[in-house]
């Protein structure tokens, strides 16, 4: 299929579902059936060879430009943290963000491919992945949010991520990929709209084929944002997809102290919107908890936390503290964090603890970044309605 993309511009298959690839080249030489071949090849074999130009033989859909391992527990293996580039502008991104970086210049991307050891023992695969170049939330704790926001990812930028994870590092090692979380680089529902089409792309069964269920976007709690996404919940298919709310505080003083969204929205607001938020079967809304000494890790705090969760169908997740550069707080100490989450437990809430993976490498939850962006603020924290671009 030979196509003269500057006649047709044809977007880029990596955002689109298999219908809307096929819907957009329906008109072209081959038609529908060609079009339908060409994606199944790409989103499963990794061979674009049949793509129209300029996507033809285009690998890795990224350009990779480095790899950091760092080991885990013998039975688990390597946790890698995969590093792409992006360019500085983008189709359909706004003209603030345009202006965020001179035309040609490449911005990092990360995202962490994890082995996760289930209760039976089974070995499964998760990605990390980014959907924004820096975040605009401007948490305390967290390394991204000292690079400020560069720019939103395009559906097709967030896609691309697990098909670089999954075609350039996991099947040389006979890794699957089995989950996708939304825990990287940026806020998710500041870029909800591109958010939402990755994960069509993501779960499409004529394409990458990941279950819904197996899918969890994780928030600071945007309470316009969430109002959007229950919306989208409430559709066929999307009530198994997970959700998480990083609460991280026990009550409005502290959160306010160290997570700026507080201040626009506040836990009372945010404990409304999670109550009645759509869920299939048994699947809880996961509210997760880094642990920061001397900050949020009382016995006090533990007891406010199990009140704001008492009303929700979720389970809590105590994350440790993974130090940012320059933190200003230590990891805690193991026994603070067995301490604090049996007695979230004990007070009869599901609690799981996190175990940490990817520190030494600033992999972990909270320290995804890039040092030489940090402080270029480009766009200020966004507390309106929901970006729609």
């Amino acid at each position: 299929m030979v196509i003269d993309p500057a006649q047709h511009c044809l977007p880029d298959p990596m955002g689109l579902t298999h219908a809307q690839w096929v819907d957009a080249c329906a008109h072209l030489p081959g038609g529908r059936v060609e079009a339908s071949v060409a994606y199944k090849k790409l989103m499963r074999d990794a061979d674009s060879s049949l793509l129209p130009e300029p996507y033809r033989n285009r690998s890795p859909w990224l350009p990779v430009v480095g790899e950091q391992r760092s080991m885990g527990p013998e039975a688990e293996g390597e946790t890698v943290k995969v590093l792409t580039e992006v360019p500085a502008r983008a189709e359909g991104v706004s003209h603030a963000e345009k202006r965020a970086y001179e035309e040609g210049r490449m911005l990092p991307v990360e995202s962490v491919v994890i082995p996760m050891l289930g209760s039976t023992g089974k070995l499964t695969h998760t990605l990390c992945v980014s959907s924004q170049v820096g975040c605009a939330m401007g948490c305390e704790f967290c390394e991204t949010a000292q690079m400020g926001l560069v720019r939103n990812l395009t559906a097709a930028e967030i896609v691309a991520q697990w098909h670089t994870a999954q075609f350039t590092h996991c099947r040389n090692t006979g890794k699957t990929i089995k989950n996708i979380v939304f825990m990287g680089m940026g806020e998710p529902l500041d870029n909800l709209d591109n958010v939402l089409q990755a994960i069509s792309v993501l779960t499409d069964n004529n394409g990458p084929g990941i279950s819904p269920r197996g899918v969890t976007v994780s928030t600071v709690g945007r309470v316009d944002g969430l109002r959007r996404l229950r919306e989208q919940c409430l559709k066929t298919g999307w009530r198994r997809l997970g959700i998480a709310i990083s609460v991280n505080a026990p009550n409005d003083r502290v959160r306010d102290a160290i997570m700026p969204v507080n201040r626009k929205w506040n836990m009372a607001q945010l404990q409304e919107v999670l109550i009645d938020f759509p869920r299939s079967g048994n699947v809880p809304i996961m509210i997760e908890y880094v642990l920061i000494p001397g900050v949020n890790d009382a016995d006090q705090h533990a007891d406010e936390l199990v009140e704001f969760v008492r009303p929700l169908h979720c389970a809590v997740n105590i994350i440790p503290y993974n130090p940012r550069r320059d933190s200003p707080w230590p990891a805690p100490e193991e026994a603070d964090v067995e301490r604090f989450a049996n007695r979230v437990k004990s007070a009869g809430v599901f609690t799981k603890r996190r175990r940490t993976k990817g520190r030494d490498q600033m992999a972990a939850c909270g320290q995804l970044g890039t040092q030489h962006i940090r402080g270029r603020k480009m766009i200020e924290l966004t507390t309106g309605e929901t970006d729609q671009a």
